[in-house]
């Protein structure tokens, strides 16, 4: 128990004298966050998890209710009242007694949303982070800074604000030449964007920038993609999920996700030839704050969007507006087995097993900071020809990270991304094969569908559009009115060298649609 004495009396003394011991600091590690008092905790009996396992930061911040504020008082403060008793010579005689306040009392101290000198918690944060001034916040614990309460997932030295040569050598040596020389690569681009991706938590902050969407697949199981999300996760915290394949699951998956104290969400091993093309994980990626109703309750939350989010899986496909939204890190083992290579002669064999010793977690987020830092001392140079749609800021800030670094090949696989577009190549054939049988001839949607109608030829049916007829998602042909619909949301799109143009028909009362190609 505390030295702190803390005297109460009636309900309203009480509150008061509550209140005001709350907002001076009576309590250690309190913090306010959206007008709530929250306690930072040591979160007891984890143990060691795989690389594909949940990963959380060992500290919680738990809001504080009126049980949770009674074990604190009990904990850090002498609580009393005064009261009276016959003295030995039968006169009244004031002692103190220790109490516990009544519920009332803890539930109207808790209640009110202004708690002015309590400091704000704006996150937790599992590993160092550079500040907007680009000094590095490393020292454990609150920083007034920046509002953020670094709970280190491992015990980390001090690093140096200027590296020096050796010491950067040194870095770039373990992290390339050793950490991720021996995965299967498709390109450099691949290399070059997961060295982005895995210091990007580092530098959000700094960058004050969106993040895209993380996509790290393969062509064959076992080529080390969950190795990959488990370097950021395990270092900064991960959580790692199912994938919800309706928007409302998703949603749901992640306005839950965000009560957690992870830096990374990774949704694993989605089926093979899945398509991400999720309205709601577009909305996702491009907003700094996300916005829901809370699980189990009718008030909306706002929460600031500051994790990384990736997926895994085999053979992945984009779709809809997610193609602009997703770096692509790719894996290519061209090989039967690739759970079979012989790890002799590996840099770090066996390295889904290497990642989880903590140890080895603080060896690759030693040598990312001091990268981090040789790049900031020598004034953060940015790459200004790279443009990403919102993301902008975030790929000129890693560009210029990685070309100071001597990493090439950052987000030259962005046309292999628009290869991956599921919407973008049902769409491209589509309008092709349109041009292809009708030119610029316009059309109205009833007219185009009586023209994907089979043709019979005898006994057999025949596809005029050779299976290009764009469907509706259920796969099945669209009718006349669905068909409109998707006409008109594609209107003025390219796709490719195509674009659909749409009109009013000569008599006024119908839409008209044709298909333009670009003479290059």
């Amino acid at each position: 128990m505390s030295g702190t004495r803390l005297k109460v009396g009636t309900g309203p003394e009480s509150i008061r004298a509550l209140k005001a011991a709350l907002v001076d600091g009576l309590l250690p590690d309190t913090y306010v966050s959206a007008g709530q008092l929250v306690h930072m905790e040591a979160v007891s009996g984890e143990l060691a998890p795989a690389a594909d396992e949940d990963s959380p930061l060992p500290v919680s911040a738990s809001v504080i209710n009126p049980a949770g504020l009674a074990g604190l008082l009990a904990e850090h403060a002498y609580v009393y009242r005064m009261r009276t008793r016959k003295g030995d010579g039968g006169d009244p005689e004031p002692y103190e007694e220790e109490t516990t306040p009544s519920r009332e009392v803890l539930s109207s101290v808790l209640a009110g949303k202004t708690w002015p000198g309590v400091a704000p918690l704006r996150g937790i944060i599992g590993a160092p982070v550079l500040r907007r001034d680009g000094t590095l916040l490393q020292t454990p614990g609150y920083d007034r800074t920046t509002g953020l309460y670094l709970a280190s997932k491992v015990a980390l030295p001090t690093v140096p604000d200027a590296p020096t040569a050796e010491q950067v050598a040194e870095a770039r040596t373990f992290l390339l030449g050793r950490f991720l020389r021996d995965f299967p690569w498709a390109s450099a681009a691949d290399r070059a964007n997961y060295v982005a991706l895995l210091a990007t938590p580092i530098l959000r902050h700094f960058t004050r920038s969106l993040t895209p969407f993380a996509l790290i697949d393969a062509t064959m199981p076992s080529s080390g993609k969950t190795i990959l999300t488990a370097g950021p996760g395990m270092l900064y915290g991960q959580r790692v999920m199912n994938w919800a394949y309706s928007d409302e699951e998703l949603r749901k998956s992640i306005t839950a996700v965000f009560a957690e104290q992870v830096g990374v969400v990774i949704w694993d091993n989605l089926a093979e030839g899945t398509v991400i093309d999720s309205a709601v994980l577009a909305q996702l990626v491009t907003n700094g704050v996300w916005s829901d109703r809370q699980l189990g309750a009718s008030r909306n939350i706002a929460t600031v969007n500051d994790r990384l989010w990736m997926a895994t899986g085999n053979n992945l496909q984009v779709g809809g507006d997610m193609a602009s939204r997703t770096v692509r890190v790719h894996l290519d083992p061209d090989m039967p087995r690739p759970e079979l290579r012989d790890q002799s002669g590996f840099g770090i064999p066996h390295l889904d097993q290497w990642i989880t010793i903590p140890a080895n977690q603080l060896t690759v987020l030693w040598h990312l900071l001091v990268l981090v830092l040789d790049w900031t001392r020598q004034g953060a140079p940015r790459v200004s020809g790279l443009s990403m749609r919102q993301f902008t800021p975030w790929a000129q800030a890693l560009g210029g990270f990685l070309a100071h670094h001597g990493i090439d090949g950052f987000l030259t696989n962005a046309a292999d991304v628009r290869e991956i577009d599921e919407d973008e190549t049902r769409w491209r054939a589509f309008l092709t094969t349109w041009h292809e049988r009708h030119a610029g001839r316009p059309l109205t949607a009833a007219d185009l569908r009586r023209d994907a109608e089979p043709m019979h030829l005898g006994s057999d049916a025949h596809d005029p559009w050779d299976g290009q007829f764009i469907t509706t998602a259920a796969g099945r042909l669209p009718n006349p009115l669905q068909l409109g619909r998707l006409l008109t949301g594609q209107a003025g799109r390219w796709r490719g060298d195509h674009v659909l143009r749409t009109g009013r028909h000569e008599r006024g009362n119908r839409a008209v649609f044709w298909v333009e190609r670009h003479q290059g």
